[in-house]
């Protein structure tokens, strides 16, 4: 095996271990009680997008430098950065509202890979790449498998939605709504696919002497505090729209603590995600197509262990062998394609 192909295999179990992280990241919001949907959205969102970012990116400074400094390298990147997340933060709003009506498994799938599909080819075509030909064209065709995967898994819960009644969907998913979930989640697709284009647009942000490991993560700072603004906002708005503030300063300190240590925990699960995503490229082969690829592989297998963690939810329980048939059909599919590019 050579040098280059162990590389790939750790970066590709660097960006997995991340992945796991953010699919198991909406475990934890189950446990915070008593809270609204965006009195916990909010208080996750700090850890996620602020306080967990602020740390990994300051992994990314130098000895002898400081953040600013590194931020600063480039301050219309680090704009165009941070206003590609106010966008990206549209489609982490409309994330969990599909979370929400469609559940983890299905829920993520779809959203996921809407968003693979846009957050791999719009850079590759802003670099130039030709995707009918050479390279391109292999990139195209794992996008492809990528997307083939996700429509067999969608498939399989449309199977799984057919076959339940009112009562069992309200069990599984407590809001279940099929057509407006899936409405909200290819929204959510789209817009979250801003976050790779924040991503390439922060790429200059990297301080002289970083260690390759972290030089990405400045960029995502900037991209998350831009989503948080958009989040934020939006939250905010509903507390005080439906009174919900109250959650914050209501609620009897145990219940407070326990809230808290849940949004903090389903924080840092989220941003694993992109800490392995920017330490698992430092692996692999700089303008390769697996280096393009990367984006499609995070989200391929957000969605294969988010149907994972779906299944442990108990979200499949008692659907038919066919439809479960399907549901393994799709997730082969999808790990396929993670390992197709590198097979050329």
């Amino acid at each position: 095996m050579s040098v280059q192909t162990m590389n790939t295999l750790i970066g590709l179990l660097i960006i997995a271990v991340g992945s796991f992280g953010q699919s198991s990241s909406y475990v934890p919001i189950r446990k915070v009680k008593g809270w609204s949907w965006e009195s916990f959205w909010l208080a996750q969102g700090v850890f996620a997008w602020l306080i967990f970012p602020l740390l990994g990116a300051l992994l990314a400074v130098p000895a002898g430098g400081s953040l600013w400094q590194t931020l600063s390298v480039d301050t219309p990147a680090a704009l165009k950065a941070a206003g590609f997340g106010m966008l990206w933060g549209i489609g982490g709003l409309t994330f969990g509202l599909s979370m929400r009506y469609l559940g983890v498994a299905l829920g993520q799938s779809l959203a996921l890979g809407t968003c693979s599909a846009f957050g791999t080819v719009i850079p590759a075509v802003m670099k130039g790449t030709d995707l009918f030909r050479g390279s391109g064209l292999i990139l195209l065709a794992g996008v492809c498998l990528t997307l083939a995967g996700i429509a067999v898994i969608g498939y399989a819960g449309g199977l799984r939605s057919r076959n339940m009644t009112d009562g069992e969907r309200k069990a599984a998913v407590k809001d279940f709504a099929l057509t407006k979930g899936l409405l909200v989640a290819l929204l959510a697709g789209v817009m979250s696919a801003c976050f790779a284009l924040g991503l390439e647009a922060g790429e200059p942000l990297v301080a002289a002497g970083a260690s390759e490991l972290f030089k990405t993560l400045p960029a995502t700072l900037m991209v998350t505090c831009g989503g948080f603004v958009t989040n934020a906002a939006y939250c905010l708005f509903q507390n005080v729209k439906n009174g919900s503030y109250k959650d914050y300063f209501s609620t009897p300190g145990g219940i407070f603590i326990n809230n808290m240590l849940f949004c903090a925990l389903a924080g840092l699960l989220w941003y694993s995600q992109f800490f392995g995503l920017g330490m698992g490229k430092s692996f692999l082969e700089p303008g390769s197509v697996m280096m393009a690829f990367s984006w499609c592989i995070l989200m391929g297998l957000n969605v294969t262990f988010s149907n994972v963690w779906g299944i442990v939810l108990k979200e499949w329980k008692g659907v038919s062998g066919a439809t479960v048939a399907v549901l393994v059909a799709g997730l082969a599919i999808l790990v396929f394609s993670l390992v197709f590019p590198n097979l050329f």
